[in-house]
């Protein structure tokens, strides 16, 4: 199972960082051990001192396939949910300062929370989502998925091209403008198109 993220998706986002807006998906992997599932606390990283919230949506791959046509995309993925891509900001902003792999600040232990999965049926539009991140019951992130640089199918198509997509796999399609810090005894709740799907406590 592979866990594939795309950065800068939003072009909100991606001013908040500073960053260019992208002309292809950025794409970055975390593993398997990154996966934070059943509502389990993430504890505070002790390497970090500015941990970051990133809320998404995330789809989960149904069928194995490689170069696939963004025109077929859609039969690739079957359900849907929001994930949270925690961060750990100054190490990211240290190897970037070097020119150097990100890993340490993406991929590390619990930093890919996922919340339950909804099956996509015929009438539900993945290009027309809602969804919300709250923080001690405050919203933070308000996002939709219109307002992606790249769709779903064309992150689907374009990953294929370098990736086996195999079932099971989740792809993170990148966060909205308003992330954030997190400290001990927050708690974030995410919502999908009103629904609470995520729950997660820093401990």
């Amino acid at each position: 199972m592979k866990i594939i993220c795309i950065g800068r998706n939003y072009a909100e986002h991606a001013k908040e960082l500073q960053n260019e807006v992208p002309t292809d998906p950025v794409i970055f992997m975390k593993p398997k051990s990154a996966l934070l599932v059943g509502g389990k606390p993430l504890y505070y990283p002790e390497f970090t001192d500015d941990l970051h919230y990133e809320c998404e949506v995330v789809v989960k791959i149904s069928k194995n396939g490689k170069y696939i046509s963004e025109k077929f995309a859609n039969k690739y993925y079957n359900e849907v949910s929001l994930g949270i891509d925690f961060t750990a900001r100054d190490l990211q902003n240290k190897q970037k300062e070097k020119r150097l792999p990100w890993e340490i600040a993406k991929a590390f232990d619990g930093s890919a929370v996922v919340g339950n999965f909804a099956p996509i049926t015929h009438d539900m539009n993945v290009n027309n989502i809602d969804f919300q991140l709250k923080l001690n019951d405050n919203i933070v992130q308000d996002g939709h998925t219109s307002d992606m640089i790249f769709t779903i199918d064309k992150i689907v198509a374009y990953v294929s091209k370098f990736f086996t997509l195999n079932i099971g796999d989740l792809i993170y399609t990148g966060t909205p403008a308003g992330v954030g810090p997190v400290t001990v005894q927050d708690k974030l709740e995410g919502y999908l198109m009103g629904e609470k799907v995520l729950e997660v406590d820093i401990k």
